[in-house]
């Protein structure tokens, strides 16, 4: 009885082991140099990356981050949507004008609890993996960021693309329900995206 007892658990914790790291597996490859074109390229996680033997210094450096470049994201009022990465923790550095960044807890911490502040040229803020974060220029001009992920696929969701966008949409009366708000309001939203 002992045996099987000591062989239960031996397995159970294997099986538990097994699954703690199984979700994110180390690097298939050591860097991956990105590009669009399949020619010469790598097929690694659902992108094509450069065939590493064809990489250079040039692909690792970058010259001009000092120089002012056309702003996109982050004109006056621009913003990245709520998103979450699945399966990566981003760090974001201001490296100009004035951000406003935040991230909310998953509902096992409770309450879903904002965390949220204003950003400046110099400040960081880290979004822990697979929560919904944003950031938002909050200020009089441009602004610009550096971010970074920890993994090779992140993955990128968008809630609001998710929710309302999805192809087939999800039943008006379940959203309806959940963001108490009338049909109406939903398939109104649904039709926007």
């Amino acid at each position: 009885m002992k045996n099987l007892s000591f062989l239960a658990s031996l397995s159970l914790l294997t099986l538990t082991f097994q699954f703690a790291i199984g979700y994110d597996p180390n690097q298939v490859q050591e860097y991956c140099v990105a590009t669009n074109a399949s020619t010469n390229g790598v097929f690694v996680n659902g992108k094509f990356c450069k065939d590493p033997s064809l990489a250079t210094i040039d692909d690792f450096t970058f010259t001009g981050l000092d120089q002012p470049r056309p702003i996109t994201d982050y004109a006056v009022n621009g913003q990245i949507p709520p998103h979450l990465h699945p399966r990566g923790t981003e760090v974001l550095l201001v490296v100009e004008g004035t951000m406003y960044a935040g991230f909310i807890t998953s509902d096992l911490n409770g309450p879903n609890r904002l965390f949220s502040k204003i950003l400046h040229k110099g400040d960081l803020i880290v979004f822990p993996q697979g929560l919904i974060h944003f950031q938002a220029n909050v200020g009089t001009g441009p602004a610009v960021t550096v971010a970074g992920v920890n993994s090779q696929n992140p993955g990128f969701i968008t809630v609001a693309n998710a929710v309302f966008g999805s192809n087939p949409p999800i039943n008006a009366t379940i959203l309806a329900k959940a963001f108490q708000l009338n049909i109406t309001t939903i398939m109104d939203l649904q039709a926007k995206f």
